[in-house]
């Protein structure tokens, strides 16, 4: 993203550049011992790299466009955003005019009216990761459970589904459960995301009985912010400290399971966390996953800029790994 209003006041520098389609270099401000000025470069190779100028439209042909196709074949697919609190993360997946998943949306409707997908229908539920609980957006915060069957799939008892018919019904569905979100005011962003969010959008298969057959699955999930303490600012309260520890422990749960995929171990730490638990589908079996890193281009945000590009990097490393989903970053 580019610096925003505060940025430019604080007189801070834009320190990342993108070197090339798939290529950016931070330019981290340093000072050796004897007071000498200097700039460290640290570079960087991902599948795509989008510059302050793109746009929404530009990100998701490259991103979430293909995981639309993929579901009618069959299989799951999720795209997900991480990044510093502050970074751009909730406007590039869920904004509300041009995020990817209403994009998403219209693609998606224009393929099942296609006559070979006239037994689908298209279902949507909405709900939030927030401390170690779930909440179901669309049921006005209704406490859910994530618990998993025989064939150790995870299934959440309680999730409301709500059947839609374009994209005008799928917005008016999340704006619904967009306004009940955890969200609160941290040093580093004014109206910061509390919780994770997970649009999913079913195929459900309705000459089935009961239309249950799920035959495709697109998650869109907007992480919550990692953040240092310094980034809750001095006034931080007792629940927004909990908050952020929460956040921080969930996304370091993620990073386990990516690592343990990683090196094909035949243990994966799904149930460290709620986050990882309901994701497990994400990374296991017949699934695609992208992950859409947003970055700060400040001087004062580098710290948590280059540990956002190094856990990209991460998971960018399972595409060639012998792990069981093919993943993209």
């Amino acid at each position: 993203r580019p610096l925003n209003s505060k940025e430019k006041e604080r007189g801070d520098k834009d320190i990342v550049v993108a070197t090339g389609a798939r290529s950016l270099s931070v330019m981290e401000p340093k000072v050796k011992v004897d007071l000498t000025k200097y700039i460290e470069e640290s570079r960087f190779v991902f599948d795509e790299v989008f510059s302050e100028n793109a746009t929404n439209t530009q990100v998701y042909e490259r991103t979430a466009k293909p995981l639309v196709e993929y579901i009618f074949g069959g299989g799951n697919a999720t795209c997900f955003a991480y990044g510093q609190t502050g970074s751009g993360k909730t406007y590039t997946m869920l904004d509300a005019h041009n995020g990817l998943y209403i994009q998403a949306a219209d693609d998606l409707f224009a393929m099942a009216a296609r006559p070979e997908h006239s037994h689908l229908n298209v279902h949507v539920s909405f709900y939030e990761i927030y401390l170690t609980n779930l909440y179901d957006l669309l049921a006005n915060r209704a406490k859910l459970n994530a618990r998993e069957d025989a064939n150790q799939n995870v299934c959440i008892q309680g999730l409301r589904e709500v059947l839609v018919q374009s994209s005008d019904d799928l917005l008016s569905v999340f704006e619904y459960g967009n306004n009940c979100r955890s969200t609160g005011s941290t040093g580093a962003n004014s109206d910061s995301s509390r919780s994770h969010a997970i649009l999913q959008i079913s195929l459900r298969d309705s000459t089935s009985q009961r239309g249950s057959v799920i035959r495709g699955k697109l998650s869109f999930i907007d992480l919550a912010g990692n953040e240092r303490g310094a980034d809750r600012g001095d006034r931080a309260d007792k629940q927004t400290m909990m908050e952020g520890a929460e956040i921080n422990k969930s996304l370091l749960a993620l990073k386990e399971c990516i690592r343990a995929l990683d090196l094909n171990k035949k243990h994966q730490p799904f149930r460290q966390s709620k986050l990882t638990q309901v994701l497990k589908d994400s990374f296991l079996g017949n699934s695609r996953a992208c992950m859409v890193a947003t970055i700060s281009p400040n001087t004062s945000n580098s710290d948590n800029t280059l540990n956002t590009l190094r856990y990209a990097d991460r998971v960018k490393a399972m595409k060639n790994s012998n792990g069981p989903a093919s993943l993209s970053s």
